[in-house]
């Protein structure tokens, strides 16, 4: 991590450029202090009803005035409590709106590397910490210092001598706080880290359940649970040992003072030269100065968490958008697509593809074809704009595509991959999703798609028909269900460019008919890519690429590369000759 964060400076700029709710904040703290100096006045009162004290002597302005210090103190106390918690809540949700408007306008490359749960975790939990700082600890620790002044101030007026004597507990609570405070923080930020890990594991075993089950891996991951769950629990202990620490320490301090105040206090009284109302008041505004004192190891801990947080946080808003967010508006109906001598590479490392060259003019069928892990997939996302070439470039018609926005290039493609993707809803929702007009579409105009997909029929049968929950990830469909919905998606989107991986690959060779007819459907008029896993399903492409080892080894139709290419004979040869069977 970069240690040039490790300063208070980034977690203030960070706070202030939430556009934080200044009126709240101030009246929030205003009415925080007033609270604090309501209780102030509250040991002065109580001095004098004591001193005062007789059945016939109770003053009735006395009394009123003590019971309205607590009515006004306990109103201002609320709502400087619910200002104070209002502001933390509005600077959270800032901080939120924000990372997440970034985290899906990231780089797919971002979360090749990175682990979604702990993302997960610095958006919720991180920012947690912040909003607990603002708004609880923050105004203690302004109040306390109020508190404390105020009470000392008071005190030092009264009788300094009693005031000396009971100052002598600030410097020893201060040295037992502040190595303990330093402790806490260094832990606190492990268990930060700890539960973003944490988190992450679980995300991944449950959002792979299946996996999971299928490979009997529930000993396997109950073991990495256990271990995680364990490391959070040493965490915790060492918390609680602080703590346990804490607590009895302030107590042994707080127990000695009032000893000390009461046994010189007693005697004072005793030989006249000090009030009994004094040496309560002294005891009243003990804890009004030992109390704020506890309270600033707890502020100065939730400030290094805070820090830690912020860190994090700001990593995260630093990162580059992917590129794209701006850029040319237009239709790319009727255009041809150039890939000129384009090359790639993930991270620097070893060339995935290098040098390749093609052209598909409106309304072709290309096909990529070639053995596994050859770089089909990876020109499928240089394509969809995923990744941006490391050298090289692609252009419909005249124009660069990385000079469109992504919106406007994306939202003109049909994708419908190998294994159709869908998000936990309904039906219409995962057929409408990410367009904008998506409250305008008719059902009429679903049943239409649905039914160019050969998707109707099966979703007729369901009792809620299109609003017919499909469960996370689509788990409560079939394989075939699923690619139909994607098909008849794509049909809705009515893109100028059509991708597919192969989208009947994984299919049954019942619903592999259905879907390939769809497919025949939806790709009559636009420009097609495929990547083929399969001959069978290319052998009338207008083009043919061949790549292996990330080059192009050969372009043609099918009867062509028959002819010039030995690798693709053998796998037409293979193929072809199996399907006859």
């Amino acid at each position: 991590m970069d240690k040039k964060q490790t300063g208070l400076k980034p977690f203030f700029s960070l706070i202030l450029s939430t556009n934080i709710p200044k009126l709240a904040l101030a009246i929030g703290l205003t009415a925080s202090v007033l609270t604090t100096l309501a209780g102030l006045v509250v040991p002065l009162l109580t001095k004098n009803l004591v001193d005062g004290f007789s059945v016939s002597k109770l003053s009735v302005p006395l009394m009123i005035g003590i019971g309205a210090a607590f009515i006004v103190q306990a109103v201002i106390n609320g709502i400087s409590i619910y200002l104070l918690s209002y502001v933390g809540q509005k600077v959270v949700a800032r901080l939120r709106d924000r990372m997440w408007i970034k985290l899906i306008r990231l780089p797919v490359s971002h979360f090749d590397s990175e682990s979604s749960g702990e993302t997960v975790s610095r958006v919720v939990n991180d920012t947690g910490i912040v909003r607990e700082l603002i708004s609880q600890h923050f105004p203690q620790f302004i109040t306390g210092i109020i508190s404390i002044l105020g009470a000392v101030t008071i005190l030092l007026i009264m009788d300094w001598k009693m005031t000396l004597i009971m100052l002598i507990s600030v410097p020893v609570t201060v040295a037992v706080m502040i190595p303990l405070g330093r402790r806490m923080a260094k832990i606190s930020r492990g268990l930060q880290d700890e539960t973003a890990v944490f988190t992450g594991q679980i995300q991944q075993t449950l959002g792979e359940i299946r996996l999971m089950k299928a490979s009997t891996a529930e000993r396997n991951e109950e073991e990495k649970g256990m271990a995680g769950i364990q490391k959070l629990l040493g965490y915790g202990l060492k918390e609680a040992r602080i703590t346990a620490l804490i607590a009895p320490l302030m107590y042994l301090v707080v127990m000695i003072v009032i000893v000390m105040i009461i046994g010189y206090g007693g005697m004072r009284v005793a030989n006249g030269t000090m009030s009994t109302g004094a040496l309560v008041a002294f005891l009243l505004y003990l804890f009004q100065i030992i109390f704020p004192i506890t309270s600033f190891a707890m502020f100065f801990t939730q400030l290094q968490k805070a820090k830690g947080a912020t860190e994090r946080i700001i990593d995260i808003l630093e990162l580059p958008l992917e590129e794209g967010q701006d850029g040319l508006d237009i239709d790319i109906a009727n255009q041809p697509i150039y890939v000129k001598d384009v090359s790639f590479t993930y991270d620097e490392e070893e060339p995935v593809l290098q040098h390749i060259s093609f052209e598909a003019q409106p309304g072709e069928m290309i096909a990529f074809a070639g053995p596994s892990g050859g770089g089909k997939t990876t020109m499928f996302g240089l394509l969809e704009r995923f990744y941006e070439p490391s050298t090289g470039e692609i252009c419909i018609g005249d124009t660069p595509i990385h000079k469109l926005s992504t919106t406007s290039w994306r939202s003109q493609i049909g994708y419908v991959p190998q294994e159709s993707a869908m998000m936990a809803g309904t039906i219409r929702e995962n057929l409408c999703y990410g367009l904008e007009n998506a409250a305008d579409i008719s059902d009429e105009q679903l049943w239409k798609v649905t039914e160019m997909a050969y998707a109707d029929q099966f979703i007729k049968s369901f009792t809620n028909g299109l609003d017919t929950e499909v469960g996370e990830r689509g788990v409560k469909l079939s394989g075939g269900q699923r690619q139909r919905i994607a098909i008849a998606r794509a049909f809705l989107r009515d893109p100028k460019i059509l991708m597919m991986d192969e989208a009947t690959a994984s299919l049954d060779s019942q619903s592999e008919g259905v879907v390939q007819e769809a497919l025949t459907r939806l790709m009559e008029g636009r420009t097609t890519f495929v990547i083929a896993h399969r001959l069978s399903t290319i052998v009338d492409a207008d083009k043919i690429i061949f790549i292996e080892k990330g080059k192009v080894t050969g372009i043609g139709t099918h009867q062509e590369l028959i002819q010039s290419h030995n690798l693709y004979r053998e796998f037409a040869e293979q193929q072809l000759a199996g399907d006859n069977l």
